[in-house]
């Protein structure tokens, strides 16, 4: 139920799925392709296109399972439907032939032993983990700055690749870095916001609320990612060009 997880594996998807991908390269003097050029509409549409159906998979979809569940037969079912579902969208991708990448096994993974805990400790355990897990990853963003490289600069390449002579960049490092420090902030916000909804509200309206809080904080923050990168690629002449996988 991982708003992170459904984007990058929608990519990932994607990607398996191209003879070609586009890759961010530095415009040839002289030459400015429109076909090319980085559009922020058209940016943003592409995300969507990829990202969405997935970011819905992940987060949505669990969310009203739960919801209806607890709502109609109580938390264990709730719980173990999400979990179903989980299981489920593993199935349809080994059906359809797609490969399962390791991220989205290890957060099945956790989901088995998140609602394991749950059933036997109860909802609040159950939705007090991924706080946890938010959190530290927060303080992951955070170091990897601290040790001067920043983790968006590792997962760059799994949403939009990147040539390597580019990477070296001052402006594309201090995007790195930048965005590093936005994404780190993000899932504290995250932990922050959705702790004081579940000490606060009954856990059917946690769900609901805390549901459409994180999308929003999600869609915020990919819209300010695309934007500021839109910015910087602007700024250092680069244009989309299509390569041979």
């Amino acid at each position: 139920m991982d708003g992170s997880l459904a984007l990058v594996d929608g990519s990932l998807a994607l990607v398996a799925d191209e003879v070609e991908r586009p890759m961010l390269i530095a415009a040839p003097a002289g030459d400015r392709v429109a076909g090319c050029a980085l559009s922020k509409a058209r940016v943003l549409e592409a995300v969507g296109r990829r990202s969405l159906p997935s970011l819905i998979e992940a987060t949505v979809v669990p969310a009203i399972l739960f919801y209806v569940f607890f709502t109609t037969l109580g938390p264990t079912p709730a719980m173990l439907a999400v979990l179903l579902w989980s299981y489920g969208a593993v199935a349809r991708r080994l059906l359809m032939g797609h490969g399962v990448p390791g991220i989205l096994q290890l957060a099945v993974i956790g989901l088995t032993v998140r609602t394991v805990v749950g059933i036997l400790s109860g909802t609040f355990m159950y939705f007090l983990q991924p706080v946890a897990t938010t959190l530290a990853l927060a303080l992951v963003f955070f170091g990897s700055l601290m040790f001067g490289r920043p983790m968006i600069a590792r997962m760059a390449s799994d949403f939009c690749p990147v040539a390597p002579e580019i990477t070296t960049r001052p402006g594309v490092v201090r995007l790195f870095s930048g965005l590093t420090l936005l994404w780190a902030i993000v899932h504290l916000l995250s932990a922050a916001t959705t702790f004081t909804l579940l000490v606060s509200l009954p856990t059917p309206t946690f769900v609901a609320v805390k549901s459409l809080v994180s999308f929003g904080i999600t869609i915020s923050a990919i819209v300010l990612t695309v934007s500021w990168s839109i910015r910087t690629a602007r700024a250092e002449d680069l244009v989309f060009a299509r390569v041979p996988l």
